[in-house]
């Protein structure tokens, strides 16, 4: 999984637009996007590889990468 960002929406498509072309040319086929309409949080789906690419304000809001991120404090304190 790839997690980036644009500096605008313009941005988002362009970098959107240049990984699915690449992708194609790669021989990998047709890539399934959601989102580049909008170039606000555009998610490609290449089967092995997913990319997500925002503007910083969709990022921050979302917080994609505290997925994978643990609270140990928290764990710690319910087992005890």
């Amino acid at each position: 999984m790839v997690v980036a960002s644009g500096r605008s929406g313009r941005h988002v498509g362009a970098l959107a637009d240049h990984i699915l072309r690449h992708i194609k040319e790669a021989g990998y086929g047709n890539a399934r996007v959601e989102g580049l309409n909008q170039a606000d949080w555009v998610l490609i789906d290449s089967g092995d590889i997913i990319v997500h690419i925002f503007r910083p304000e969709v990022r921050e809001f979302y917080r994609l990468e505290q997925m994978w991120s643990a609270d140990v404090t928290a764990e710690r304190v319910a087992i005890n």
